[in-house]
């Protein structure tokens, strides 16, 4: 006897494997002991794509603040650079004018 499943399509190939076939058997019990799991299952499902979405989410946040991080390192090191650059230009100012008296 061929069942079709009973639950949503929207719990298609994002979803574990394990998930998949759980809601595979569920979908094969009777109709009283399949409306006892539905709600759960469903629950379940919507759960493991929201915590599917938030690691998404937190891996491009994460992304996103290593290249931050890395653009604020180069700007470090060209201000440093700048920096060390003004400063010897100001020495040599002032031996020049301490040279001159």
């Amino acid at each position: 006897m061929s069942h079709e499943s009973r639950l949503p399509d929207s719990y298609g190939d994002d979803q574990p494997r394990e998930l998949l076939e759980l809601g595979r058997l569920i979908s094969e019990l009777p109709e009283a002991q399949f409306k006892k799991f539905e709600t759960a299952f469903n629950q379940v499902a919507d759960s493991v794509t929201r915590r599917r979405r938030i690691l998404t989410l937190v891996q491009e946040a994460l992304s996103q603040l290593r290249l931050d991080i890395k653009y604020l390192m180069f700007d470090l090191e060209v201000t440093r650079s700048e920096r060390d650059e003004l400063k010897e230009q100001l020495d040599q100012t002032e031996r020049d004018d301490y040279e001159r008296f």
